[in-house]
């Protein structure tokens, strides 16, 4: 079984998701819900940032 994968962030976004998710860690009660927060703002899910 093969694994699709999609590259649906530019590296740009990616690049800005990933310091945003480091920089306001510490402001969410978990690393969850900052990806949560983050992925809203940009208009993603959090599950597609998570990964």
């Amino acid at each position: 079984m093969t694994k699709k994968t999609s590259n649906r962030f530019s590296p740009e976004i990616r690049q800005g998701a990933v310091r945003m998710v480091l920089d306001h860690g510490g402001d969410h009660a978990s690393q969850w819900s900052a990806i949560g927060t983050i992925a809203a703002k940009i208009g993603y899910t959090a599950e597609m940032l998570r990964k």
